[in-house]
């Protein structure tokens, strides 16, 4: 089996609009619903577990509360829970990005970061460390949701996945971002993608952290070195749809 050509033909046939549906549900339908880089953070902040209760809970979410008061996000959240965040995670997830939100654009205090040594995950990391500036609450669910900024083993799988929504641009990445070559991208490595990328012979690793990242990254590379997350999404539909 020749992988790269399966690869691309797999990119090729799943670069559609209808990739994204309500049969073929993905957390970046509900970002693109927004096209907002601070709405599509949440989005990817939430986006583990089974895809269809992600779908379900960010359609939940009203989104309007990043322009509205402390007291206001409090009373409208105060119901909301999601797997390992409860409703005062929830809550402090919301108010941390509104004050970020009403400071910074996100794309300009990643871009100064990384024109620094070009490194996607000390970049990441001091996104994390900014929102941790934001709000004093701490709690294991808030602390799983928004990741460790100190992580020399972290995939910083969600992370990865929303640099690759906001600095790829095709019909599904919505390339928000300037400033950032798409030839910088990480591939976004959780358990199920790093099962299928041994399953392919894409690499040959025993743990899903940031080594199987950057040798899955610089695999891909080799199929295209301008644009390496191209394959992310098809990778990750064959092993959704048990093609693999």
């Amino acid at each position: 089996m020749n992988i790269k050509q399966l690869l691309e033909d797999e990119r090729r046939k799943r670069d559609t609009k209808y990739e994204l549906s309500i049969d073929k549900p993905d957390p970046l339908m509900v970002a693109k619903r927004y096209n907002d880089e601070y709405i599509s953070l949440i989005c990817a902040m939430f986006s583990y577990g089974r895809v269809g209760f992600i779908v379900k809970f960010l359609n939940s979410l009203e989104f309007e509360l990043l322009n509205k008061s402390d007291d206001t996000i409090r009373k409208s959240l105060k119901n909301h829970y999601y797997r390992f965040q409860n409703s005062e995670d929830i809550i402090a997830l919301f108010i941390a990005i509104k004050r970020l939100k009403n400071k910074f654009n996100l794309n300009q205090l990643f871009l100064q970061e990384f024109q620094k040594e070009q490194d996607i995950f000390k970049s990441i990391q001091y996104l994390i460390t900014i929102i941790y500036q934001h709000t004093t609450y701490r709690s294991r669910g808030f602390s799983f949701l928004i990741g460790k900024n100190n992580s020399t083993t972290s995939p910083y799988k969600r992370w990865n996945m929303f640099l690759r929504w906001m600095i790829r641009c095709d019909s599904l990445d919505m390339g928000l971002w300037s400033g950032i070559d798409k030839k910088h991208l990480l591939v976004p490595l959780d358990t199920h993608l790093f099962d299928i990328a041994n399953k392919l012979k894409l690499i040959n690793h025993k743990q899903a952290d940031q080594k199987a990242v950057i040798s899955l990254t610089k695999k891909l590379r080799s199929f295209d070195q301008n644009d390496p997350i191209k394959y992310d999404f098809a990778i990750y539909r064959l092993g959704q749809e048990g093609l693999i």
